[in-house]
């Protein structure tokens, strides 16, 4: 029985000559479903090659993870930092002193957030190194007289300084007089220049050595805490957790993903926002599929009533208009997945879309296929469309024989 519905249901879908038009809405359907769900497929995987990227961005120049102590500066670093990398998926550590100040040259100042770093550890734990446009960050620990500092390109632009350009730190961290706290003055020499391609950190951020932190932060020893670089970054959360229990209840220990919360929930809300935005472009085509279905219901309402009265069950003629709607939609999500997949591999290979680089944190058009969406996008149009079959092919299963043929 099976093999006759298919066979009717496929002819079908094959119009005659006097009814081009319900083939020209068929193929519309399977058309509309099929941009629906390239759309889907592509503009998902841009938007998650967008965070991916925008992730990398942020913990390159960030640790994976942050080892802080509750109410004071961690003194023996060394010993906690032992402690630490003997936890399963720690791959190494850094310590780190965090402060602000003011920085001011000969031609203007600003505020900076300053982070004083050991350069001969900080390389194995974030990548800042990786995006020096001039110099390195050993070079914070060359002997001199005057120390010296790390900026990003767009401060040190506001600051019209160059390599070797000498600046002036002002740090309200200073000691206690008569008549208010005295802020403490450092003269460093602009030995290197940094750009991670994202304003927040290039226009904020300058990076000390430890001894000159300290000296700003008016700490005598040790670092404000320790930076972690984790083996598996997607397990961050459960290598943080395991990192607050071997050091105890007095440490905080916070992972990227908690430290950039809010930012990463507001993508993901955005995400599920734009998956259900162009689901409504399958939900159109589902409705194309509706009426074509009803249209090919009322021209075969006289072949409908021959078949009942040559002895086809009411779930056979449900059956035949159901495989012709779910021959649509799987031919619509087919096209729409291939198409998806090709284009998505051309921007990926070609990148020929460029973005400008002042506004984003890459240059080209991210791209990043997840089998898990492609498949969730597949299922979700093919589930849209089955059930857009379901009321034409009703309505045909509720054709009267002796109703149809009577004026025949």
């Amino acid at each position: 029985m099976a093999s006759f519905e298919w066979f009717v249901g496929r002819r079908y879908l094959r119009a005659k000559r006097k009814q081009k038009f319900i083939s020209l809405i068929t193929l519309i359907s399977i058309l509309g479903v099929a941009v629906g769900v390239m759309a889907l497929i592509v503009v998902l995987s841009v938007f998650t090659g967008f965070t991916e990227g925008l992730r990398d961005q942020i913990i390159g120049v960030n640790a994976h993870a942050l080892v802080q102590r509750f109410g004071a500066p961690i003194e023996d670093t060394e010993e906690v930092a032992t402690r630490v990398r003997a936890v399963a998926g720690v791959e190494a550590t850094t310590p780190y002193i965090y402060g602000q100040a003011l920085i001011t040259s000969a031609a203007n100042s600003t505020g900076v957030v300053l982070r004083g770093i050991d350069p001969a550890t900080a390389a194995r734990v974030i990548s800042i190194g990786e995006k020096m446009v001039f110099g390195a960050l050993t070079d914070l620990d060359l002997p001199g007289e005057v120390p010296g500092i790390v900026l990003g390109r767009d401060m040190a632009r506001q600051l019209q300084v160059g390599p070797n350009d000498r600046v002036r730190l002002i740090s309200p961290n200073g000691p206690l007089s008569p008549g208010g706290i005295l802020p403490r003055i450092r003269t460093c020499r602009v030995v290197g220049i940094f750009e991670t391609g994202m304003y927040e950190y290039d226009s904020t951020m300058g990076f000390l050595n430890l001894d000159t932190a300290r000296s700003l932060a008016d700490l005598d020893r040790g670092a404000h805490g320790l930076e972690v670089r984790v083996a598996d970054v997607d397990r961050a959360d459960r290598t943080a957790a395991a990192i607050r229990e071997a050091l105890g209840p007095q440490y905080s220990v916070r992972d990227w993903m908690q430290l950039n919360r809010n930012l990463f929930a507001a993508l993901k809300l955005e995400k599920l926002g734009i998956f259900i935005a162009l689901d409504l472009i399958i939900l159109v085509a589902a409705l194309n599929i509706i009426s074509a279905l009803i249209m090919v219901v009322m021209e075969k309402n006289r072949d409908i009533a021959i078949l009942k009265s040559m002895g086809a069950t009411t779930r056979s003629i449900m059956r035949i208009f159901f495989y012709q709607g779910a021959v649509i939609g799987l031919a619509g999500t087919a096209l729409g997945v291939g198409g998806g997949l090709g284009l998505c591999a051309l921007l990926k290979r070609y990148k020929f879309i460029e973005l400008p680089s002042n506004v984003y944190p890459m240059s080209t058009m991210p791209i990043k296929v997840v089998p898990l969406e492609v498949t969730v996008i597949a299922l979700s149009a093919i589930l849209i469309t089955l059930l857009a079959t379901l009321y034409p092919s009703w309505k045909a299963s509720r054709v009267r024989p002796a109703e149809a043929l009577s004026y025949e």
